[in-house]
């Protein structure tokens, strides 16, 4: 005598039908909000204790970075003063240059250390802040004047408040830190 068996409640149940593909915009929101260990190696706190909460993603930092190099860039160069286009240019392409070699998930190539791309972001939103000043093209270019602060305004406040994370745990000092928490938490 064959008795049929029960499923067993506490497996799921098997489907022959294949599981869906995730669409692309849900893949990359949960890939982009994704603070598992899997999405890197913790940075260091600015100077070891910084009292805000850290939210935006490494991600979209690295984005709003590629962003803001093109836009510096652009800027510079659509204004007829040569002090302005070359401090588009010089400060366009560091931006966009640091981002492409920082140890993240959107860069090129993991040379520099995440540190040191949290102080780079620092000193290239003050410069940006008071190029047009410094330089003196903040009156005989006011358009780019005014792109160039607001970037570098909107540059210090984002990397005030970026969850940096490495991929290859590389540190200033060398040492790696591997908390999966968020920094800020």
């Amino acid at each position: 005598m064959v008795v049929p068996s029960l499923p067993n409640p506490t497996l799921p149940p098997v489907s022959s039908a294949s599981p869906r593909r995730e669409p692309g915009p849900r893949r990359m929101a949960r890939h982009v909000a994704d603070k598992s260990a899997r999405a890197g190696i913790l940075s260091r706190p600015l100077f070891e204790r910084l009292p805000l909460r850290r939210w935006v993603p490494a991600e979209v930092h690295t984005l709003l970075d590629y962003r803001g190099g093109v836009a510096a860039l652009v800027a510079g160069q659509l204004s007829k003063d040569r002090r302005a286009r070359r401090a588009g240019r010089v400060l366009g392409a560091s931006a966009i240059g640091v981002s492409l070699f920082t140890d993240a998930r959107l860069s090129l190539a993991r040379l520099i250390p995440i540190e040191a791309h949290e102080i780079f972001d620092y000193v290239q939103g003050t410069a940006l802040a008071l190029a047009p000043f410094v330089l003196g093209y903040a009156r005989k270019s006011p358009i780019t004047a005014t792109v160039h602060v607001l970037l570098g305004l909107s540059s210090l406040a984002v990397a005030l408040v970026t969850d940096y994370r490495c991929q290859t745990g590389m540190h200033l000092g060398g040492e790696s830190r591997t908390d999966p928490e968020g920094i800020g938490a």
